[in-house]
């Protein structure tokens, strides 16, 4: 690797860290409040606007390290294609199946509300009631396919940006979470785990 790509590789977990802060900071509760005093009456758009640039940033560092010459971690066999399809499928399917519990049109914000009045319903139904974040379980599972379908070094930034995210990502959410729910959210969290699910009641 020359001095070139190992500095599209750093601004690439540089962009990475910025799309993940972002994310926490700009759903943070006291963000929001700020936002919404400035925006005022628009503030009910935020949402959208939030989804849109968060869309095309995330499509951005994919295409980014797409022109990034690949050095290769190991080389692709049918096996690890063949298993990287299927944790990427699992994903979708995990995914999917956790956004039917959500209204589509208020998570990406194109049924405008303001959330920090409106609150919604805290979902326990369905994955809710494996893991409390379906959804990040589903991003490991196709960012690990994604990886054993493309294992080069960029791949494995994907990955690795997002398993460290995790932790810090999921304890500033719940802290949110807590503080719109209260006791109900703690009695959840003592009853079903963050990522890994039991299977058991």
């Amino acid at each position: 690797m020359d001095i070139r790509n190992f500095m599209e590789y750093i601004t690439l977990a540089l962009g990475w860290i910025v799309f993940y802060a972002g994310h926490s900071l700009l759903a943070s509760l006291n963000i929001k409040r700020k936002l919404r005093l400035w925006m005022g009456a628009q503030y009910k758009w935020y949402r959208l606007i939030y989804s849109l640039l968060a869309t095309f940033f995330f499509l951005g560092l994919f295409v980014y390290a797409g022109s990034i010459e690949p050095d290769w971690v190991f080389m692709p066999s049918d096996g690890s294609t063949y298993f990287g399809y299927m944790l990427a499928t699992l994903g979708t399917i995990i995914a999917v199946k956790s956004m039917k519990e959500i209204s589509a049109g208020r998570f990406i914000g194109w049924l405008p509300h303001d959330d920090l009045r409106e609150k919604d319903e805290l979902i326990v139904n369905g994955w809710y009631s494996y893991v409390r974040h379906p959804l990040y379980l589903a991003l490991i599972l196709i960012f690990l396919g994604y990886f054993l379908y493309i294992p080069n070094l960029a791949s494995m930034v994907h990955l690795l940006a997002l398993l460290l995210y995790l932790p810090p990502g999921i304890y500033f959410e719940e802290k949110k979470l807590i503080a719109i729910y209260g006791e109900v959210y703690i009695d959840y969290q003592r009853n079903v785990p963050p990522i890994l699910p039991r299977f058991k009641k």
